[in-house]
C-alpha cells in the first residue's frame, strides 16, 4: 500500500495563500525531493489549475527563474489525479477521480508504488476528514501574512499528530513532518 502525504506552506499566522510564501532555490529543490517520493499527485480542481498554468511547458522566456526548472520538469512529468465534480476533462498527463472519494482515494492508495502527494487546501480537508493522510508536511516561513487562507478550517475534530522529522532552511523556513497518532 502507498502512503498519502500531504504538503504545504504556510505563514507563522497559518495563512496558505502561495502568494504569501516567497519561493527561492532551496525550497524548490526540498519540494523535488518531495515529489521524487510519489508515484503520483493528487489535486483538487484549484491546485491542478493553478499548477498548470505555472509549470506546463512551454513557459514564456524569463517568466521564472532558472533554479525553478527541475521543479517545473519533474511535476510537468508527474503523472496527476484530479477530483473535480466540475471539470469535464484534464490532460496534463492527468486523469479525473469522480465517485465517493474516500472509496476512489483507497483505491488509489492499494496500488503498489512509493506514495501519492496531495497539495492544496479544500481536498485535504475532506481526505483529513476521513483519516486517508499518512503524513503531514508543514513548511512554516518566518512570516506574518495577516490573511488567510487558512489550513484545515472547518475540521469536524481533531486530528493528533506526532512529529517524525524537522528541517530547516537558510530562510529560517522549517519543514515539519508528522504522522497520525493512531
Amino acid at each position: 500500500m502507498r502512503p498519502l502525504r500531504y504538503s504545504i506552506n504556510v505563514t507563522l499566522d497559518g495563512c496558505c495563500d502561495h502568494r504569501a510564501i516567497l519561493p527561492d532555490e532551496e525550497l524548490h529543490r526540498h519540494a523535488v525531493e518531495n515529489l521524487e517520493q510519489a508515484d503520483a499527485l493528487l489535486f483538487g480542481r484549484v491546485t491542478y489549475e493553478m499548477m498548470e498554468a505555472a509549470f506546463r511547458p512551454p513557459a514564456p522566456a524569463g517568466a521564472r527563474p532558472d533554479w525553478m526548472e527541475p521543479f517545473a520538469r519533474t511535476i510537468d512529468a508527474a503523472k496527476k489525479y484530479v477530483v473535480s465534480s466540475t471539470l469535464d476533462r484534464v490532460d496534463w498527463n492527468a486523469e479525473l477521480v469522480r465517485g465517493d472519494l474516500g472509496e476512489a482515494v483507497q483505491q488509489l492508495k492499494q496500488e503498489p508504488g512509493k506514495g501519492l502527494l496531495v497539495g492544496g487546501v479544500r481536498l485535504p480537508l475532506a481526505l483529513a476528514e476521513r483519516g486517508l493522510i499518512d503524513e503531514y508536511e508543514f513548511v512554516v516561513h518566518p512570516r506574518l501574512a495577516g490573511h488567510g487562507p487558512t489550513l484545515f478550517a472547518g475540521l469536524s475534530k481533531h486530528v493528533d499528530l506526532r512529529l517524525a522529522s524537522r528541517l530547516q532552511f537558510g530562510s529560517g523556513a522549517v519543514a515539519m513532518r508528522y504522522e497520525p497518532r493512531r
